[in-house]
């Protein structure tokens, strides 16, 4: 999990654990897991503001790949930008 300032008031050992037994579940599970959270997070949200969370996920995913391709590489070698470069950190 990333942490910034942004995060800072997050229980993160919590969130640890919800993520290493969500992780502990078949694919389509997790899948579905996903899909179940999204109508209460949307309805917490602005549109635009999921919109931001909709793309964040996007670049989470092509990060993740972009990684796979260069192992070892570190991030300075990838093509695609980070919560870091997007941040500014």
């Amino acid at each position: 999990m990333t942490t910034s300032h942004q995060t800072d008031d997050l229980d993160h050992a919590a969130l640890r654990k919800l993520v290493e037994e969500a992780n502990s579940l078949s694919l389509p599970d997790r899948q579905t897991l996903l899909k179940a959270l999204i109508p209460r997070i949307a309805r917490e949200m602005t549109p635009l503001d999921y919109a931001g969370l909709i793309v964040a996920l996007r670049l989470k995913g092509e990060r993740f790949y972009d990684a796979s391709l260069h192992p070892g590489q570190g991030r300075a070698t990838r093509h695609v930008l980070g919560e870091r470069d997007l941040e500014g950190r």
